[in-house]
């Protein structure tokens, strides 16, 4: 899927309804540079996801290849129309994330769950609350059944 600018209001109702941690099965789509910049995938929205190579595995030929179909999780999502995932399946994540998440992202396991919102609005109170939202919610799209 070829993913298109997606308008203003078409990017707001796409983000009123995302979670960090939010997992969505999707597809590899390209790997421009190995080793380099990352990998884009397909996760059934009207806008690309991308995962920064900083988190996947340092040798390149351990990265999930062009077809590989795999869930990824809501790692980021910021201005430029595009959500930053993370791979769920460790074979494809840098070796010391753990590590990794303690220096660049300390907070992230409290993020989980809570709303991706606008940069530059304030926070909500709803944004703090996960158990309002039922958890961290696990769709394809659309909310997956059983999960």
């Amino acid at each position: 899927m070829m993913h298109s600018v997606v308008g203003d209001a078409e990017w707001a109702r796409i983000r009123r309804d995302l979670r960090f941690g939010q997992v969505f099965e999707g597809t590899v789509v390209k790997v421009p540079s190995p080793g380099a910049i990352g990998i884009f995938v397909d996760i059934g929205l009207s806008v690309g996801g991308f995962v920064d190579c900083l988190l996947l595995p340092e040798q390149s030929e351990d990265w999930p290849a062009e077809g590989t179909v795999a869930e990824f999780e809501i790692w980021w999502v910021d201005s430029r129309r595009q959500i930053r995932l993370k791979p769920s399946d460790s074979r494809y994540l840098r070796s010391d994330f753990t590590g990794f998440v303690e220096r660049v992202r300390p907070h992230w396991s409290s993020d989980i769950g809570r709303p991706v919102r606008d940069p530059g609005r304030p926070p909500t109170p709803d944004d703090h609350t996960p158990a309002a939202h039922g958890g961290t919610p696990r769709t394809t799209g659309s909310p997956r059944q059983g999960s």
